[in-house]
């Protein structure tokens, strides 16, 4: 039996840092713009190569704290998706539910960091999604999937009030939270831990509140227990009406990919341990805090003694 399947898509991630001395970028942060001279050379200071998605990063976050985790992923017939396999068994994530599309590109990303935030330049390969017939398993991790991704949603579903001793943890992606609320909505009412961060939650439950006022209607939607990350803020979760929060790690951040990943797999391991919901929170933001010293969404992820150490430092 695996303890967590992931199921989302997964990506091939090109990570360029921008040279913090560069005079040819800016940030407006009152824009959200990272400003870059048109038809200019522009100096980087590291590159690097590594998988992301947030199915595989959840995958792997989950292996490394010791559990035992596959993925469902649907990977292009390239050099790409030969890589993204060979990391993962490297990683000893079950990859017997991978598939490798006959005539298709696997999907890849362009990570532009400066300054400590990433800006993501993101191809999404067509994809006409199927699910393969699910093994035993205690938590399925359902997040980031592109177009048509609806099609497995019923399937998904049904296999769940078949199967009501596997739970569902669902971490939405954007182009879910962009066209497909109506989706959203229905895989809410089976949600047993539901993890978005701020605007995310105000867009699902339509309203423009303090975090604490949100909780009471994801519950109303079915949400079991529900996480809110707020950035450098924090983040907040709410079971049976109880809401805890947890300040965000003091760690200096060379780099943000990867960190809300980091935390639900840090959170989910710790639930799965039987930790309670505050511990578990810590667990997160432990190895979220990481995962933000490292380049990549992946390299800083910390092993369960990893994680004992940075809770001291908390």
């Amino acid at each position: 039996m695996f303890d967590i399947i992931s199921i989302g898509d997964t990506t091939v991630d090109t990570i360029i840092v921008i040279d913090k001395a560069s005079v040819n970028c800016d940030l407006k942060k009152s824009q959200c713009q990272l400003c870059i001279n048109y038809a200019d050379k522009i100096p980087i200071s590291k590159s690097d190569l590594s998988i992301g998605g947030n199915a595989a990063n959840i995958a792997v976050g989950c292996k490394k704290l010791g559990l035992k985790t596959a993925l469902i992923t649907e990977l292009g017939s390239d050099v790409n998706g030969d890589y993204v396999k060979k990391e993962l068994r490297k990683m000893k994530v079950n990859t017997d539910l991978t598939k490798n599309l006959k005539n298709k590109e696997t999907r890849y990303s362009i990570v532009l960091n400066y300054r400590g935030e990433r800006t993501i330049l993101s191809y999404h390969a067509e994809r006409n999604y199927t699910l393969p017939k699910i093994p035993k398993c205690k938590w399925i991790y359902f997040t980031s999937m592109s177009k048509n991704y609806e099609k497995i949603v019923p399937k998904l579903l049904n296999f769940l009030e078949k199967n009501k001793e596997i739970k569902l943890a669902f971490n939405p992606g954007s182009y879910q939270m962009k066209n497909s609320m109506t989706e959203i909505k229905k895989i809410l009412k089976q949600t047993d831990l539901l993890f978005v961060n701020k605007q995310e939650a105000k867009k699902i439950t339509g309203k423009d509140e303090k975090i604490k006022k949100l909780f009471p209607y994801l519950h109303k939607k079915g949400v079991k227990t529900a996480v809110i990350t707020d950035g450098t803020k924090g983040s907040y979760s709410s079971h049976e009406n109880e809401i805890f929060f947890t300040p965000a790690s003091k760690e200096k951040a060379k780099a943000k990919t990867g960190a809300g990943d980091a935390y639900a797999s840090g959170f989910l391991s710790a639930i799965v341990y039987g930790k309670s919901i505050p511990e578990a929170m810590k667990w997160g933001t432990a190895n979220a805090s990481g995962v933000i010293t490292e380049f990549g969404a992946q390299k800083g992820l910390l092993s369960k003694n990893g994680i004992q150490k940075q809770i001291k430092k908390l």
